[in-house]
């Protein structure tokens, strides 16, 4: 599966310019634990998270950024991601179409796709994912022939 599939777009950002209080309001609003920070073209410059307003002073989101940004591109494997956000210990990953921002994949992104089963109702093979396969992989049923299996109780 493919980080298009999973990813958040479009994506709430701030400028380098914006105070921390605007930065905590945008974060507090959208419910999400950091943004990414843009320069006017709308490149990525750096990521602002909850610990960074925690642990840094300064006056701007440029002054209390992350600038040491991992990014990945729509192609990439949603499994390469898995890893790099367990291995370097980051929350979210920004995706990048050149130069430009396009989405962003969270760890409840990618938590959220392992919940997500689907269920081929002919020979009942189980594929995950956010959305239904076109084909099945076992079978070649088509996609009008899976369905959404429901999450075990109390798992």
């Amino acid at each position: 599966m493919r980080v298009k599939e999973i990813m958040t777009a479009p994506v709430v950002t701030v400028p380098a310019d914006a105070t921390p209080a605007t930065v905590a309001a945008v974060l507090r609003e959208h419910r999400i634990s950091g943004v990414p920070v843009v320069d006017p073209d709308g490149a990525v410059v750096g990521l602002v998270s909850e610990y960074d307003l925690l642990a840094r002073s300064g006056g701007t989101a440029g002054e209390v950024m992350s600038t040491a940004v991992i990014s990945v591109t729509e192609d990439t494997d949603v499994d390469e991601v898995r890893h790099l956000l367990v291995e370097r210990r980051i929350h979210r990953v920004p995706v990048l179409a050149g130069a430009r921002l396009v989405g962003i994949v969270s760890r409840s992104d990618v938590v959220a796709l392992l919940a997500t089963e689907w269920v081929c109702q002919v020979c009942g093979e189980a594929v995950r994912g956010s959305q239904a396969p076109t084909s099945c992989p076992k079978c070649q049923a088509g996609a009008d022939q899976f369905v959404l299996q429901d999450p075990d109780p109390g798992s």
